[in-house]
């Protein structure tokens, strides 16, 4: 069994790594990349952490494999489930989104309204970024709150983490992964 972090635990360090990093800044944008950037060195740890976990572990090559890898091993790690769904973009075959209707980061932080769009999950696109560049995908991550649809208010209400309890959300969190081009013709000489 994992060791577990208590959620109040991981609550207070995490708003003093958000109030150390907005006492430091000027702007939204400039808290939110270096929330990032925190969070990509907590990444490049974790893929080294789950593989030296696991002595069984084989390098992903492939695209989707990696994906697969972060939507579950690696949620499973850092936040005791999955993520609620990995889809491909319709539009651009560069990108992929990791949809979490509940992120740790932001369910149980509260951000004044005079910072209006800050985004607190850039910490975990950080996380995202660090292990897809340290695994040999380089991409860019973003993190974008979006308002839940009419049905998804339900798979909101059954996705709960271990205490059982969840704040009441109207926005999931979608997390934008663009990979580099050199990735996808990799990826496509693989096929």
């Amino acid at each position: 069994m994992e060791p577990v972090v208590s959620l109040s635990a991981f609550g207070y360090l995490f708003s003093e790594i958000v109030q150390y990093h907005q006492n430091r800044v000027d702007s939204i944008s400039e808290l939110e990349r270096r929330l990032e950037t925190t969070g990509y060195s907590v990444g490049l740890r974790v893929l080294e952490l789950l593989v030296y976990r696991n002595r069984d572990y084989k390098r992903e090559t492939k695209l989707m494999n990696i994906l697969q890898f972060i939507s579950t091993q690696v949620w499973k790690s850092l936040f005791s489930k999955p993520a609620d769904s990995l889809e491909r973009s319709i539009d651009h075959n560069d990108e992929f989104m990791i949809v979490d209707y509940s992120p740790m980061t932001s369910t149980y932080v509260s951000v004044p309204a005079d910072f209006g769009g800050l985004s607190v999950d850039s910490y975990i696109s950080g996380i995202i970024a660090g292990i897809l560049d340290a695994a040999g995908f380089p991409a860019r991550v973003t993190a974008h709150s979006v308002a839940l649809e009419e049905g998804e208010a339900v798979a909101n209400n059954t996705n709960n983490h271990s205490n059982g309890t969840l704040p009441s959300r109207k926005e999931k969190t979608v997390f934008l992964v663009k990979f580099a081009k050199s990735v996808l013709e990799r990826d496509s000489q693989m096929s």
